[in-house]
């Protein structure tokens, strides 16, 4: 587990515009935004991702940049891609297991038609500095924090200065 105002691992992934996407390359004005989602099976990752894109916008305007990744493989990522409405979602994939349990995610084996294993859900909201200030993880794709909640909150920590909690 990752505490709060502690450094995160550095991440890099490929995404789906052919680029590599580097977390210590992020020069965010206030946060980078970490998503982590279960994959082209999960409906509940395909609404997710739906209202981050719907609200990229907001995002920018409060200085996030946004990425979302999950362990899929790159012909499952574009599959995501084209059929969900996510046009403006950076996407990576192929988020190897191991790393993933690094960052303290949960890992599930596969049911009916998911993968064999791949990654629970979370979000990882990360200072320009790649210090944590707040994650949520999660064990299924149930109960993930709200987008437009999310956005309010980032609207209070950046109005009163409020610092990253969690850390004793």
């Amino acid at each position: 587990m990752i505490k709060p105002r502690t450094e995160t691992p550095d991440l890099s992934i490929n995404l789906l515009n052919d680029t590599k996407w580097t977390l210590s390359e992020q020069k965010p004005e206030n946060f980078t935004l970490v998503v982590v989602y279960r994959g082209k099976h999960c409906p509940v990752c395909k609404k997710y991702l739906e209202t981050i894109q719907d609200h990229l916008g907001d995002f920018k305007d409060k200085g996030v940049n946004v990425v979302a990744i999950s362990s899929d493989s790159k012909a499952k990522a574009e599959a995501s891609y084209k059929e969900w409405d996510i046009k403006d979602v950076p996407l990576g994939y192929e988020f190897p297991i191991e790393e993933a349990r690094s960052w303290g995610l949960f890992i599930s084996k596969g049911i009916k038609n998911e993968p064999e294993e791949f990654v629970e859900p979370a979000i990882f909201l990360i200072r320009p500095d790649r210090t944590l200030y707040a994650s949520s993880i999660q064990t299924m794709p149930f109960a993930r924090p709200e987008i437009v909640e999310l956005i309010k909150s980032i609207d209070f920590v950046n109005n009163k200065d409020y610092p990253a909690r969690g850390e004793a």
